[in-house]
């Protein structure tokens, strides 16, 4: 880091089974997730746009630097824990996007999960394929 005080402010987003620890910087608008550029990890469209929801909202295109470390889930779980965290470290920084951020619903761990496969079925809710004879 350079001489000039750059104070990072960190959060932890989680969504499904992933979790995504972001480390949020004042700088050029780069987002790197695990050591890569934003496009080429999150591979489509959606996903970008996803993961990058709160920094649209709060409208800090370009002003905020973003590293990124995330583990578990799939893609779609991944980008949710990223915006989760992103969230919450703009809340941090700037108190007053709390409102934006929270009417988006960006701020909110989204709490479902995979449902546990059961005994004697063969899925968590599917049965096997009845037989009357």
């Amino acid at each position: 880091m350079s001489a000039t005080k750059s104070t990072a402010i960190t959060a932890v987003g989680r969504r499904k089974t992933a979790s995504a620890r972001i480390r949020l910087t004042t700088g050029t608008g780069t987002i790197s997730i695990n050591g890569k550029p934003l496009e080429e990890y999150l591979y489509t469209e959606a996903l970008v746009k996803s993961a990058t929801a709160p920094i649209r909202t709060a409208g800090l295109e370009g002003q905020v630097d973003v590293t990124v470390n995330v583990i578990g889930g799939g893609p779609n779980g991944q980008a949710g824990a990223i915006s989760h965290g992103l969230a919450r470290a703009i809340q941090k920084m700037n108190p007053e996007l709390r409102a934006p951020l929270k009417k988006e619903g960006l701020l909110t761990r989204d709490g479902r999960m995979r449902e546990r496969k059961k005994p004697g079925r063969p899925g968590a809710r599917k049965r096997f394929q009845f037989s009357k004879r």
